[in-house]
């Protein structure tokens, strides 16, 4: 973790993750960057572990991306273990990149007892410098001997950089009658965007299903998750969301299908873990001292609304007014007029909070600047947009964009 103070929206505490059938994992402190503080994470998984995964949008893709991508390839989605080192991206790193890659796989798979394609990697840190993996031979078999099945905090902490808190979040429901459990972490506050940007998640469950099964269930929640938050509108080379599972304590064959009736309440437990992860990234953006919902509404399909609600969310200018406690619809006007999505002035309504502020393109008569004002005041920030155009909708989820940012990424690498 950094030593920044702790986000005024972080949870009371780091909540109870449930232990994953088949998941054990553990962490040490390997000097890559930061001291005295774990940042080398090793995560294991039974045989025929099925794997899945989404990556960034970056042309410049970081050396453990390619690896991983390659992986999952190669293995047709198994995995028996994952390694992710904070502090280095190990992005733009050229051939010693990749060579690093390919040895903390190699000396990974030889403490597992699998083959270098069977493990999975992911980096975040700054990007450019060589990733130094001499300690990997010491620290990995000593994450090895002493790995949990409940050492998630220590994990969630292991991927941070500047983050001021561990995120984690956790469900379980029934398939057939059995416990499943969904248990999350993830890493990210500030080069957030869609795509993911410097954003890590990686979700664990013991549910018996296929790997293309769990790609399309990874797929389909990160859209409506991790892709859905933005602090600063920039996307690293480094982004990744894993899904794992084990289908522990499950026999028969595992289920293919996305669309089986019995994966209902898996799929809604496993987009509310996603959820909670990407909210909790929006919490913590760096210098963040408000967490704000953008809702647009009567857009002309929802790609459109999602474009909209982005380009508010974005918005520098409706950034810093949530920053200053400042109710300027007028910049979610123009968020809105610049954003390239069809868009009915004459029937723009707007909403902060509770309060309709303006309708059929024009302020209302009854708008109070007061309340208005007194919303702006709290921590949790509603705007809501409908454009007026047909039955579009989006939500994503921001922070305000305050004077700790710029003073956290003029100073990242001093």
């Amino acid at each position: 973790m950094s030593d920044l103070p702790v986000s005024p929206l972080a949870p009371a505490q780091f909540p109870y993750l449930l232990p994953v059938p088949g998941v054990e994992m553990g962490a040490v402190a390997a000097g890559l960057k930061y001291k005295g503080r774990p940042d080398l994470l090793m995560v294991t998984f039974k045989e025929d572990t099925v794997a899945a995964g989404v990556f960034t949008q970056s042309q410049m893709p970081a050396a453990p991306v390619d690896w991983s991508k390659q992986a999952i390839a190669a293995t047709k989605g198994r995995a028996r273990a994952l390694v992710v080192n904070a502090g280095n991206a190990n992005a733009f790193t050229g051939n010693k990149g990749s060579k690093a890659a390919l040895r903390t796989a190699e000396i990974t798979a030889d403490i597992v007892g699998c083959k270098a394609e069977d493990v999975l990697l992911a980096s975040t840190g700054v990007i450019g410098e060589p990733l130094d993996i001499s300690g990997f031979r010491k620290y990995l078999p000593r994450i090895y001997a002493g790995r949990s099945a409940s050492l998630w905090k220590d994990a969630a902490r292991a991927i941070s950089t500047t983050d001021t808190f561990p995120k984690g979040a956790s469900k379980s429901v029934e398939i057939n009658g059995r416990q499943v459990v969904i248990s999350g972490i993830a890493k990210g506050s500030g080069m957030i965007a869609p795509d993911m940007a410097t954003m890590l998640g990686f979700l664990f469950t013991n549910a018996p299903v296929s790997t293309a099964c769990l790609q399309a269930i990874l797929a389909d929640a990160t859209a409506q998750s991790f892709n859905c938050v933005t602090v600063d509108g920039d996307t690293s080379t480094n982004d990744t969301v894993l899904a794992f599972a084990t289908g522990a304590a499950f026999g028969g064959p595992l289920i293919e299908d996305p669309a089986d009736p019995r994966l209902a309440g898996f799929k809604q437990a496993f987009l509310d873990v996603a959820v909670d992860l990407a909210q909790q990234l929006a919490r913590d953006g760096e210098g963040a001292s408000k967490f704000v919902t953008v809702t647009v509404e009567g857009a002309a399909d929802n790609r459109a609304a999602r474009t909209i609600a982005m380009t508010i969310a974005n918005s520098p200018l409706v950034k810093t007014a949530i920053s200053g406690e400042d109710p300027n619809w007028g910049r979610i006007v123009m968020a809105v007029g610049r954003a390239g999505e069809q868009a009915d002035r004459d029937k723009l309504a707007i909403w902060l909070g509770d309060q309709q502020v303006a309708h059929n393109g024009q302020v209302l008569a009854k708008y109070s600047e007061q309340e208005a004002a007194s919303h702006m005041k709290t921590s949790e920030i509603d705007i809501k947009v409908d454009v007026g155009v047909a039955g579009g909708k989006a939500v994503v989820w921001t922070c305000d964009l305050s004077h700790g940012y710029v003073s956290i990424n003029a100073d990242y690498r001093s």
